[in-house]
């Protein structure tokens, strides 16, 4: 079931994490590192969140459904309390594609490996990984194992919520304020991301 898939790899991370680095080329003497990659939809439908007011008063927040939107790809390494993120139009093999040169090229001193979901994009055959990184996919239907979720949650709750944007740059706006703020915040990435079952020594 999915609680036994969810388990399985939080054992196997450690053997799936050696089996990968002994299978890369002898010569390459990067230091390893461990991260986690998700995509996360925003867009302009409304984020109605409970909200702060002073005691007798009802706040009122404005609510709209406009069915535009856009994604982030980010990547966190969870040791190193650093992240890397792209705002992009769609979720695709292209778009994947793209993030993954910018993780490559941000990451060019390691060499990474990377926790994805069984997305269709992460696992199609137009799907170029770059030499510096291997992918090692989730159990389906657990989004628990990847500590990307939590990211998507500050971003949810401290950036977008109760607020009506008249246009997705306005939301894009908010989302690049956010993931500015958290990436120079590297010990809040450690804290939020860095799950036990991660802390995998190489």
């Amino acid at each position: 079931n999915e609680r036994e898939n969810s388990r399985g790899l939080q054992k196997k991370l450690p053997e799936l994490v050696t089996e990968i680095v002994e299978a890369r080329d002898p010569q390459d003497t990067r230091p390893v590192i461990l991260m986690a990659e998700d995509e996360g939809r925003f867009g302009r439908i409304t984020d109605i969140r409970k909200c702060w007011a002073p005691k007798g008063i009802r706040p009122k927040v404005p609510k709209q459904v406009a069915r535009a939107f856009v994604y982030v790809y980010a990547a966190v390494c969870m040791a190193l309390g650093k992240i890397t993120s792209l705002i992009l139009p769609f979720a695709n093999t292209d778009m994947m594609n793209l993030f993954l040169e910018e993780v490559s090229y941000e990451f060019k001193e390691y060499f990474v490996i990377m926790l994805v979901d069984g997305a269709g994009w992460h696992r199609s055959q137009g799907l170029k990984v770059p030499e510096n990184i291997r992918l090692i996919e989730q159990p389906s239907h657990s989004p628990e194992l990847n500590p990307v979720e939590h990211i998507w949650e500050e971003l949810r709750e401290k950036y977008l919520p109760n607020k009506a944007f008249k246009s997705l740059d306005g939301v894009e706006k908010a989302l690049c304020e956010g993931l500015r703020k958290l990436a120079a915040a590297p010990h809040r990435i450690k804290s939020m991301t860095n799950f036990p079952y991660l802390q995998v020594t190489f």
